[in-house]
Parts: C-alpha cells; structure tokens; sequence
C-alpha cells in the first residue's frame, strides 16, 4: 500500500493538533502544581459547605491560590504551611462541618519546586539526546536519530499543550507525574520509530529499491504489529482513566494521550519526515 502518498495530509493533521495545544501554552501556559511552584496542597474530607463558605472562613488568614471541590472532598493549594498550620485549617473547617477531616497534606518550598522543575527539564533532555545517540549509533545514520528525536518532540508538544487546555479549562495540575508521563510518552514514541526504521534498514540491505518505496512496504510489514501492541495499552489506560480512582486519573489520561501520539507519529511523521527529507535532498 502507498501509505506515503498521503504524507501531506498526515502533516496537516499533526499540525491541526499541535497548533492549538502550542497556542495554549502561549497564552495560558500549564497549571503547575506545588511540586514546582512552591507551596502547600491539602486535601481535605468536608461535604457539606459550599465553597464560597470555606473561601470566607479561610481568605482573611491564609492565602488561597485554588480550590477545587466536589461530593465529598476539597483540595486546596495555599502558601507553604506548616503542619500545626494545616492542623488548625481543619480545625476551622469544622465550624462549618464537624466531620471534617485532613486526608493528606504536602507542602514544597519555593527553592525546592524550581530545583524539581530544573531537575524534570534535564531528565527530559537527557532522554532525548541518549536517544538521538543510540538511533544514531545503531543505524550509522544521523538521519534516522534526528527525525526519531523529531517525532519525540511532536509528541511532546502535543502532550504538553494537551495539559495547557486542560489546565485552563478543566484545572488539571502538572506535577513530577506528568514528567513521568512525558519521558513515557518519549518511550512510546522512539519503540514504534526504531521498529519502523530498523525494517528500512533491513529492507535497504536486501534490496535497491528507493527509500520511498522501501518506507512503504516497511510500513505494511510493522504498522499490523504496532497497532496491536499500541492498543492494547491504549485500551487498558482508557479503562483506568474511565475507572480509576481520582488519584490517578490525570496521570492515566496523560499517558493515553502519550500512547496514541506515539503510535500515531512513529508511522506517520517520523518516516514520512525521512521520506520528505531524502526527497529534498536528491533535488
């Protein structure tokens, strides 16, 4: 099949999902959590005020930068605090309701959050570049690791400016899970890739053919087997996204976005990338 016919409109489509995610992270950026801002996150077991009742109790004491409520549970984030701190915030709360009851409680000071975010940044990069050498190491091409590191990034982005939207419109975090979610996604995406280019390679020693058509009978022979693979993990991150408990639902929706962008651009802009560069370059 001529899968690479259509390279253009894959483009198009990478495109339409990453310029609004790029432009969100423009204008909105992401919504971090305390790990990296600094600061105090208290979730608290309280049903029955409203949370304009715990704003007006709380906001002539402390500083309240989110709440977030529903049936059973808030969670606050504040300026750091200390235990005792926190211990009489739940002792406040319980003017309002007497079954109120501290369910966990983190507190990360301003140094240490930009420590974590520095430390999560050169995680990334260092994944990133380990991979560039290895791909370019293992194929003895450049080529091949720089359009892998390519197709990382586009992954990347498309995460991160998925995290933008939905810090901005539905208050989702980014905190260390996330990171953890992202170097994942970086893994989903470079496996499915070298998958792809290794059978380039092999098909390449076997045959004289154009890199263009050898792309296409590469991509016949692996995109079977990646599909597979890629949705059985897609289909057991949408049931604990869909199942799951609270504590990791953010964390499981960061990986399915992961896990399709990755499936997605390891056959459809990595090789076509490749593709398109060995065109350009034989002009």
């Amino acid at each position: 099949m001529n899968w690479l016919k259509y390279r253009f409109l894959y483009f198009f489509i990478s495109l339409a999902v990453l310029l609004p995610g790029i432009y969100s992270l423009w204008s909105f950026g992401l919504n971090p959590s305390v790990e990296f801002t600094g600061g105090s996150l208290l979730e608290i077991s309280l049903e029955s005020p409203s949370p304009d009742q715990i704003k007006d109790l709380l906001s002539p004491t402390y500083s309240i930068h989110s709440l977030d409520h529903d049936s059973s549970t808030i969670t606050l984030k504040l300026d750091p605090l200390t235990q005792s701190q926190a211990d009489q915030i739940v002792s406040d709360l319980k003017t309002l309701d007497s079954q109120a009851k501290l369910i966990s409680f983190t507190s990360v000071g301003p140094s240490v959050g930009g420590q974590l975010f520095t430390k999560a940044l050169t995680a990334i990069l260092i994944a990133a570049l380990a991979t560039l050498l290895y791909i370019a190491y293992s194929f003895r091409n450049l080529t091949f690791g720089f359009f892998a590191i390519i197709a990382m990034l586009h992954d990347t982005l498309i995460l991160l400016g998925s995290y933008s939207l939905l810090g901005h419109f539905f208050g989702f975090q980014t905190d260390l899970l996330i990171v953890t979610a992202i170097l994942t996604t970086l893994s989903f995406s470079v496996h499915d890739t070298i998958v792809v280019f290794d059978r380039i390679r092999e098909l390449k020693n076997k045959t004289t053919s154009s890199l263009y058509a050898l792309s296409n009978r590469a991509i016949t022979e692996t995109i079977t087997r990646s599909l597979n693979n890629s949705l059985t993990i897609i289909f057991m991150l949408l049931s604990l996204a869909l199942l799951g408990g609270d504590s990791i639902k953010h964390f499981t929706i960061a990986l399915l976005i992961g896990a399709i962008t990755g499936t997605y651009s390891s056959t459809f802009t990595a090789v076509p990338l490749l593709v398109t560069w060995d065109t350009i370059r034989r002009k």
